[in-house]
């Protein structure tokens, strides 16, 4: 059996497919939750992300300077066809964390607790982001509550 053989199978070992035809990544993971695969290159060995392994091996090379997007949004997935390779800028701009400055994000109408985002209701932060004002009363509201509380407890006391 050829190592490039011996190579395929020991990775496909290493998952199994969903019914959604995500091949769910059944060994090591990182912190993040992106499988993780030993693999030896050049004489040293040291783990490689295992979506980045499988699309070099079912379609070759990544291409200078891009990453790897799930399309299927799955970081455990490693089916080829679930992935695309995406500058980190579009990468980031398809997902829907706080760092997506300009589409997602900001298109959101009302805060976790249901307040509308109104421009009366939008307090703008340092590093660009926003919050919603009344929350934003309500623990200020709070945090003196319970400063009241622990002078009054401390000078009764």
């Amino acid at each position: 059996m050829t190592a490039a053989r011996v190579l395929q199978d020991r990775f496909c070992s290493k998952f199994t497919v969903a019914e959604n035809d995500c091949w769910v990544w059944g060994a090591a993971t990182d912190q993040l939750g992106y499988g993780q695969f030993w693999l030896k290159v050049g004489g040293a060995g040291r783990m490689h992300r295992a979506h980045r392994v499988a699309y070099e091996l079912a379609v070759g090379p990544i291409p200078t300077g891009l990453v790897i997007d799930h399309l299927c949004r799955n970081r455990a997935c490693v089916n080829p066809d679930h992935l695309e390779p995406v500058t980190q800028r579009e990468n980031v701009r398809r997902g829907d964390g706080p760092r997506v400055a300009g589409e997602r994000w900001t298109s959101k109408t009302h805060c976790v607790r249901g307040h509308e985002f109104t421009p009366e209701n939008i307090r703008r932060r340092r590093n660009g982001g926003r919050s919603c004002r009344s929350c934003d009363a309500y623990f200020n509201q709070r945090r003196r509550i319970a400063r009241v509380l622990e002078i009054d407890v401390e000078g009764g006391a």
